[in-house]
This record gives structure tokens, C-alpha cells and sequence, in this order.
């Protein structure tokens, strides 16, 4: 974990009792395994899709922030959102800041704060637009190059896709690969928390991406997570960041090519099968609710002309092998018959 950047803290910045409790119980745990947190985070300008979502406690929180530096002695970092930000955190010697997805998707936006960044001595996190476009991602850290910038990082945090059905973000592993290749320099982040959107599927996520070769993870904290004002499902307690940092197998604890790619692949399995089983439960609640509408309506329980057309897209989609094409078969007749049984109750 040594070579590791850890990120974790608040998805906002709701009181100093909040962020002082949140601060405090990361550092006593991470202190507990001799290690320090790199960078505290907290929203404190969040913009939001709907008018009545908590927004961050804006200016007023800087203050709180600027006390959590000094006490714990761990960078502060803040999502900026328009250049008279940077001189509000400035003033309060917050000299990290993150560039939101929402803030992404807009150039104009991301050059005036570029602009204003010019000749100052800030640390730039930049994550990737809302939605999938590499080249957008990439303009984006040029534009703080060219300002001169001399410390950035990328933080991939997953692309709104409305056809994603487990995940809060697709998580595009692909697209965050393909940033690394064009800057293999840079530091590139996972941010879990904002591609699973519920706190079970963070550490299966984590670790896929530290086994793609990501620099460091971005988890939410916070010291009571069922009482946060924003995100509380995918926030984790101080405790349970820790105890999920200890289950990671970190690239320092790689002892062969062959293992690593191993955990990989295994990891994958682990994500794959994940989503399996919450569709193959949204299934069934589907059927259930279909089982009703026959029963209202005196349909038949069992149409063979639309099972027909389930069978054809799944071997659509099948490997042209014999092994593969009798798992599909019995697959298929036990998922029907198990359907029937829970319609005909």
C-alpha cells in the first residue's frame, strides 16, 4: 500500500462535528496500521441534479476544512467549480482541488478555471466527464497543462449510462486504460464509491482497479453513514474503509506476473457474478409482476412463442461451442421452469 495514493472522506461537508468525527476516526484507524491518509475529501460546492438536494455547506465550510488540515496534518481537498472558488480556497490554504464530472462536460467552464489556476500553486485531481468521451477527458488535463500546472491527477469515478441496471456508473475500465496509455506519467484514481453507488460493491470494485494498474482509490467516508445528506449508501464508516483497505492486495504485495493476472481475472469473475445475481433477482420480481397481469386479465400462464424469443437472444449472444451450448440449454430450461412455478403460485 506504500506506493498508493488514499483518498477518503465526506462526499459533503455537512457541519464541523461531521468532518471532525469523520477526520478522527480516519486517523485513529489508519493510524492503528501505521499509515496516513494522503488526502481528506469533502464536497463543499456540489452541484445537483435535482434543486432540493443538499448542496454542500459552501464558503462557511472552509474554515472547518482549514482546522481538519492543520489539526490531522493531512491535505484538504475540495471541488472547484468556478475560478472565484480558487480564491476562496486560498484563502483557507486549500491547495487541492477536483474537478467535478458535471464540470467536465463543459470546456468553456474547465478553461476559465484553467486560466484562473495560471500561476498558482495548486494540486489538480480531474475526473473523467459524465459521460464517455476520452477525448474530453484528455482536453480537459491539457487545459491545465498548458496553464502550468505541475501536479495533476486523473480520478475515474464511471460514465451515467441510463441502460446500467447494478451500478450507480458504467464503469468504462477501458476508457480510464486508454488515459493511462496517453499519460502514462500521471497518476490515474479509482473512485468506487461513485461507480457502485452502494457501499457491497466497493471493495470488489477497488481491487479490479488496483489490479488494472490504477495509482490509488477515492472512497466516501463518513462517521455515521445512515445519517449523511447526500450519497449515504455509498459511504462507507472510518472503520470499515480501513478494514477494506486491509483486504486489498495492493501492488507492493504482487509476487508474480502469474498471480496478479490471476487475481484479476478472478476479480472480474467476482464483478461479473455480482451483477449477475442482482439481475437474476430484478428478474423475478419481473415475474412476478407479469404472473399478475395474467391472473388479472385470464391469460395463460405459459406462452411458448415468447419463451421462443428469450431462447433466441440468448443463443444469439452464446459461444459456438458444444460445452457452452448444453450450459445454455439447461440454464435456459431451469430459468423457465422456475418462472412458471413462481407464476402459477
Amino acid at each position: 500500500m506504500s506506493n498508493t495514493i488514499i483518498v477518503a472522506g465526506p462526499c459533503a461537508a455537512e457541519s464541523y462535528e461531521q468532518l471532525s468525527l469523520t477526520a478522527k476516526g480516519l486517523s485513529d484507524a489508519l493510524a492503528a496500521q501505521k499509515r496516513q491518509l494522503d488526502y481528506f475529501r469533502a464536497g463543499v460546492w456540489k452541484p445537483r441534479s435535482q434543486p432540493d438536494a443538499f448542496a454542500g455547506c459552501g464558503e462557511k465550510a472552509l474554515p472547518w476544512l482549514q482546522d481538519i488540515q492543520e489539526q490531522y496534518g493531512f491535505p484538504v481537498c475540495v471541488e472547484v467549480n468556478a475560478p472565484e472558488q480558487l480564491d476562496l480556497c486560498e484563502k483557507h490554504h486549500i491547495k487541492t482541488i477536483w474537478i467535478g464530472s458535471r464540470t467536465g462536460v463543459n470546456p468553456f467552464d474547465i478553461q476559465e478555471i484553467a486560466s484562473a489556476i495560471q500561476g498558482r500553486d495548486f494540486t489538480v485531481m480531474v475526473k473523467n466527464p459524465m459521460i464517455a468521451d476520452l477525448k474530453l477527458w484528455i482536453g480537459n488535463i491539457e487545459r491545465f497543462r498548458k496553464a502550468g500546472v505541475k501536479q495533476i491527477m486523473a480520478i475515474h469515478r464511471g460514465f451515467a449510462d441510463s441502460g446500467e441496471s447494478v451500478y450507480r456508473n458504467r464503469p468504462g475500465w477501458e476508457i480510464a486504460i486508454d488515459l493511462k496509455i496517453h499519460f502514462p506519467e500521471m497518476p490515474i484514481l479509482c473512485d468506487p464509491s461513485h461507480i457502485a453507488g452502494n457501499r457491497n460493491y466497493i471493495g470488489q470494485l477497488s481491487q479490479l482497479a488496483l489490479d488494472y494498474g490504477f495509482d490509488g482509490l477515492m472512497i466516501e467516508t463518513h462517521h455515521q453513514p445512515e445519517n449523511a445528506l447526500s450519497d449515504a449508501a455509498q459511504q462507507l464508516t472510518p472503520d470499515d474503509f480501513v478494514n477494506l483497505l486491509l483486504s486489498l492486495n495492493f501492488k507492493d504485495n504482487v509476487t508474480s506476473p502469474a498471480e496478479n493476472e490471476l487475481r484479476k481475472q478472478r476479480t472480474q469473475i467476482n464483478n461479473i457474478d455480482t451483477q449477475l445475481s442482482v439481475l437474476l433477482r430484478k428478474r423475478m420480481e419481473v415475474v412476478d409482476l407479469i404472473a399478475k397481469i395474467k391472473q388479472e386479465h385470464n391469460l395463460p400462464v405459459v406462452q411458448p412463442e415468447q419463451w421462443k424469443k428469450v431462447v433466441d437472444l440468448y443463443l444469439k449472444e452464446s459461444l459456438q461451442d458444444n460445452d457452452y451450448q448444453d450450459f445454455i440449454n439447461n440454464f435456459l430450461e431451469l430459468l423457465h421452469q422456475s418462472s412458471i412455478k413462481r407464476q402459477r403460485k
